[in-house]
């Protein structure tokens, strides 16, 4: 049986992707022929399990302990548009939690952006009209151009693709359901067009007004040069904070409020956290996870400037 410690550091799992690159391998010093476009950083998904100490995250955390997953993605190319289900929905039809989920721009191109949401005046008739008719389906979506510091949150039934050259942080709740509406009119890595799921799509996209916003979106700019600490989703299944700090600025920080194992993610910089007796340093693209009955706050001392840490609970 896997003992827990204080804080655990965890091993990610590389998804190849036709859109991924070679970075992500990179900060974790590995080689790898194919584009890596995911690393799932905290992820009990089957199948695509982080480890710790070689073990499977699912075999030492229940579902309860992290009902969350936490992800790096990069992208060389655009994503495909899709749209991910609410819980009612994904229960009733694919025996599973929904996806709601949230990025935060960690490095992006200089005319990098996503796509999310409906532009104004686009009707599910029209929508459909230019999906059947193979068009051009970005054109309907709004396009915001991004930078590092950036954040969106995306909630169930938005319609979305993160565009090329970007790497992001994503938090979201642990589901791998995603509906495909288009894929750009390109094939996967097998040679062969990659499955879509339009009508599935179509009973959960919003299409609301109002639900696809700027404000609806809470896109918020540069992040890392603002003075405060943020929470920035408070979720039934998770809640985003990042605590930002100066070279041996020290902060204490709740954590397990919610009877969650909490994550710690390195941003920018490196960080030195402690829990009771155990002291660790976290750089940049690492992960740590806390888990419940210890200490119920962690220390964190920044040993850079502007040194960022995700807290994910």
């Amino acid at each position: 049986m896997t003992v827990r410690s204080p804080m655990m550091k965890i091993e990610p799992f590389f998804i190849s992707k036709i859109w991924g690159g070679s970075f992500l391998p990179k900060v974790k010093g590995k080689r790898m022929d194919d584009p890596i476009g995911e690393l799932l950083e905290v992820s009990r998904l089957k199948g695509m399990n982080s480890t710790y100490q070689d073990t499977p995250l699912e075999e030492v955390f229940s579902e309860e302990e992290i009902p969350y997953l936490i992800k790096f993605i990069e992208t060389t190319e655009n994503l495909s548009i899709q749209v991910h289900p609410d819980d009612e929905y994904a229960k009733k039809v694919e025996n599973s939690s929904g996806k709601t989920e949230c990025w935060l721009i960690l490095d992006a191109g200089p005319e990098s952006g996503v796509y999310l949401g409906l532009k104004p005046g686009t009707t599910k008739e029209r929508f459909a009209d230019v999906v059947e008719n193979k068009g051009e389906v970005h054109n309907l979506l709004n396009f915001y151009p991004v930078k590092a510091g950036d954040f969106l949150f995306v909630p169930p039934g938005s319609i979305h693709a993160i565009g090329e050259g970007i790497v992001l942080l994503e938090v979201q709740q642990s589901s791998g359901i995603t509906y495909r509406v288009w894929d750009w009119n390109r094939v996967g890595l097998n040679g062969k067009p990659r499955n879509l799921h339009v009508e599935k799509a179509f009973d959960v996209i919003n299409f609301s007004e109002h639900q696809n916003t700027p404000n609806f979106f809470q896109f918020t700019n540069d992040l890392f040069n603002k003075d405060i600490d943020s929470k920035l989703v408070e979720h039934a299944d998770f809640s985003f904070s990042i605590y930002r700090g100066n070279t041996n600025e020290e902060i204490e920080v709740p954590i397990n409020a919610n009877g969650r194992t909490t994550s710690l993610i390195g941003i920018k910089g490196i960080t030195s956290v402690s829990r009771d007796n155990k002291k660790l340093k976290l750089g940049q693209y690492s992960t740590v996870l806390c888990p419940q009955n210890f200490n119920s706050t962690i220390k964190m001392k920044f040993l850079s400037d502007s040194a960022v840490v995700a807290v994910i609970d």
